[in-house]
């Protein structure tokens, strides 16, 4: 295999499989003889010398462009995209491609690198990035796909709040002892659930009634935020409107609108008409839900929500919302044994590295018949755990990575002094008495693992999200603090109650904790606003609990809570037994221990 690489830089980006097959089978086969490899973004590799001329370079196109000039002069062509390409009077976009070549890669340098007789340089680090784009191109050309991996509608679960999960693969080329080797393994991608866009925010809001997208049936504005941030970016059609045109390409959600369609005017041909009106008039299509709010596309046109339809495939590129994080881990866990045969059946089957024109087309293969690569391995014995003094069993040996709180004291634990509650959840769902059993059930497991409250009746007071709380979300970096003061002002009008009643007791100071009740959905921008106002404005611990979690607990669940507040107020909940770890307790040999979390649906990974 030799390789040359081509480099070119685009304004507009292409997926990964259409400049190689518009340069190959329309534009310039003469030149593309067998299809190439594109990286979708500035990176094309052939199997063979492009005839680019004497200035190794060429160009091909109308549409300006800028592009990454490594050497005299470029070679241009022209290349249409292939969905616009319709019966319209509106001519096609013809873009101006310019490539040349930048460098040819050695196969010979990445043999003697994995051979120990070379070392890692800019040769071998192309070298590796081609392979990687060579083995991608064709699920990517198939499969919805971010940079390492790719999703099928094989394996897919509906978690709610317009999410839906695919299973996919992950696969990266990386150098071994002596060979180079794919690493394979499943991955999880988020999509948009498909489907009519209407039923898409109704599952996102879990509702049921079309009615909750209406303004004037009171939709709040901090929900019409809310979902115009989840919806930001996806790509919408319209297959059912009289304007809509054969093999159109989709168009991207901007922003919604702040009234239903029945409410926006705009200029027709001199006089003012509604949206619904004008739909209604456009081969008398009246609306279903003219009262409901609709999107803003990127050409600035208004469509009712209940004519797009949104395609399925779409990856979601935004944080997993933290409600759905336990639905994520659970569809991206799998047996040892199951992820191995899921792994195996995808080599066979999408995969197909054998059955790829690219592999083929650069000389390589891949060897799958031989299974995977075994290698040595043990399982380190797991330290023993210390706990605090009180403890019926002082010391534990966690098995399969697990073991219990029952009967055992923190190391270290902390003292909660003044504290206060604070529910966002409605007295109606969260009333005193189940606050009061909550309170009951933290207190109980406090004195179990030995933290010390000082006041078992805390103030309890039950609070409103509202106000510029919606500007703090999930889906965006946290807002300023002046944009969540009315939850500042309200968690600080609590702490004062508290320090009040402390006072009163004999015990001056302020709260060394609050505890947080968050309603059951909808809870992401109180989250944000609770944690910036404990950690960044005031520097007080903060313990955000669910209301249906918290409702009638058991000892257990409580258990869990007290091993995060504990560390949070300056305690320790247990340290591994010196005996046990000498390697990392030997003072004349430091060593730091480093952990990382790993989550399979990250939206770059």
């Amino acid at each position: 295999m030799e390789p040359h690489a081509v480099a070119m830089r685009t304004v507009e980006t292409f997926k990964p499989g259409f400049l190689p097959l518009a340069l190959h089978a329309v534009v310039a086969p003469q030149i593309f003889t067998s299809k190439t490899v594109f990286d979708g973004r500035k990176n094309l590799f052939a199997p063979y010398e492009l005839a680019l001329g004497t200035t190794n370079s060429r160009q091909v196109g109308s549409h300006v462009l800028v592009f990454l000039c490594l050497q005299i002069t470029l070679r241009k062509f022209d290349v249409i995209l292939a969905s616009q390409t319709t019966s319209s009077d509106r001519p096609p976009k013809v873009y101006k491609v310019k490539i040349t070549k930048v460098n040819e890669i050695n196969p010979e340098v990445l043999r003697a690198y994995v051979s120990g007789r070379y070392s890692i340089d800019e040769q071998v680090l192309t070298a590796i990035m081609s392979l990687n784009v060579i083995v991608r191109m064709d699920p990517s050309e198939k499969y919805p796909f971010n940079v390492r991996s790719f999703f099928t509608d094989k394996e897919t679960k509906n978690i709610g709040m317009g999410i839906v999960l695919w299973r996919g693969f992950f696969q990266s080329v990386r150098p071994g002892i002596g060979r180079m080797l794919i690493n394979v393994d499943i991955s999880t991608g988020m999509m948009y659930r498909p489907g009519n866009l209407i039923d898409l925010c109704l599952d996102f809001f879990g509702k049921q009634n079309p009615n909750v997208l209406a303004p004037s049936q009171g939709m709040p504005d901090r929900e019409r935020l809310r979902l115009q941030r989840f919806l930001v970016g996806v790509k919408v059609v319209t297959p059912h409107t009289a304007s809509s045109r054969p093999n159109a390409p989709p168009r991207i959600i901007k922003k919604l609108s702040a009234a239903g369609a029945n409410a926006l005017t705009f200029n027709l041909n001199g006089r003012r008409t509604t949206v619904a009106d004008y739909f209604r008039s456009q081969g008398n299509q009246p609306l279903r839900f003219p009262a409901n709010i609709c999107v803003e596309v990127g050409s600035g046109a208004l469509l009712p929500m209940e004519l797009c339809h949104v395609p399925p495939g779409q990856i979601m590129k935004k944080q997993v919302p933290p409600e759905k994080t336990k639905d994520v881990v659970e569809f991206s866990t799998m047996k040892p044994a199951e992820r191995f045969n899921s792994i195996t059946n995808g080599l066979n089957t999408v995969l197909s590295y054998g059955q790829s024109e690219y592999v083929r087309n650069f000389g390589m293969s891949v060897d799958t018949a031989a299974g995977p690569l075994p290698i040595t391995a043990r399982v380190l014995q797991p330290p023993k755990l210390k706990y605090g003094p009180g403890s019926k069993q002082p010391t534990i040996q966690p098995r399969d990575g697990a073991w219990n709180m029952i009967d055992k004291k923190f190391f270290k634990p902390a003292d909660i002094r003044t504290w206060v509650v604070v529910s966002y959840e409605s007295q109606r769902r969260f009333t005193p008495d189940a606050a009061r059993d909550m309170v009951g059930g933290l207190v109980n497991a406090c004195g179990t693992v030995g933290m010390r409250i000082r006041d078992a009746q805390p103030v309890i007071k039950w609070e409103n999200a509202q106000g510029k709380i919606a500007e703090v979300s999930v889906w965006e970096p946290l807002a300023a603090p002046n944009e969540i003061n009315v939850t500042a002002q309200q968690l600080r009008a609590a702490g004062s109650a508290a320090k009040e009643k402390a006072d009163k007791e004999g015990h001056p100071g302020g709260p060394n904790l609050i505890v947080v009740i968050l309603p059951d959905s909808g809870n992401n921008d109180i989250y944000n606003a609770v944690k910036h106002f404990g950690d960044i404005t005031m520097g007080v611990a903060t313990q955000c609990l669910k209301s249906n979690k918290c409702i009638r607990a058991k000892i257990q669940y409580w258990a869990n809570v007290c091993l995060k507040i504990n560390p949070k107020l300056g305690g320790i909940n247990t340290i591994p037994d010196p005996a046990s770890v000498q390697a990392i307790t030997d003072p004349k040999n430091p060593t730091i221990v480093m952990g990382e979390l790993f989550l399979s649906v990250d939206p770059d990974a």
